[in-house]
């Protein structure tokens, strides 16, 4: 592609790795972990297939960002009807960098972002993070008036259950 940048990278050699390659980015630079016995000609050959595959994750989220917006509306005209004008989102879009967090709202700029790491997860979970964060844009706190729009979605008490075991089974301590 004409005018696209290649990314800075660094590479990291690790005595303790000996098969596995991972890369992630770091701010602006793309960080790519190998082993330490490798050639500088696997290197090579890593750095390249990592920035690919990096490349392409990126691309699946951007694509699917407008799924998720379309999913946002109709959830919105389902169970927020009488807020359809006030639940506008700025944006609504997937991220890699929530660790702590299933989804998170701005309120100030109507912004969503749901994490990457439910992508996988069946749809009525999905729904449910998505709808517990338009809810924060009628009510920014978690008090009963939020609640009682989230309890709207059918499925949402099996939904935070699911949620919480899989938090459980994975370690994860999330924010509130």
């Amino acid at each position: 592609m004409a005018g696209t940048r290649k990314p800075v990278v660094e590479v990291r050699r690790s005595q303790r790795r000996r098969r596995t390659v991972s890369a992630y980015r770091e701010g602006e630079r793309v960080v790519i972990l190998i082993p330490d016995q490798f050639s500088r000609a696997e290197e090579s050959e890593w750095v390249d297939r990592m920035l690919a595959r990096l490349a392409a994750r990126e691309e699946r989220l951007r694509r699917s960002d407008s799924e998720l917006v379309g999913r946002a509306r109709r959830l919105v005209d389902r169970y927020l009807p009488e807020h359809a004008r006030v639940v506008v989102p700025a944006s609504v879009r997937w991220v890699t960098n929530q660790n702590s967090r299933w989804g998170s709202c701005t309120p100030a700029d109507r912004t969503i972002r749901i994490s990457h790491r439910i992508q996988e997860m069946p749809d009525w979970v999905i729904d449910y993070v998505l709808l517990h964060e338009l809810a924060h844009l009628v009510v920014p706190s978690h008090n009963a008036r939020f609640w009682e729009l989230v309890g709207r979605y059918p499925k949402a008490e099996r939904a935070r259950g699911y949620l919480e075991g899989v938090a459980a089974a994975s370690g994860f301590v999330l924010a509130d």
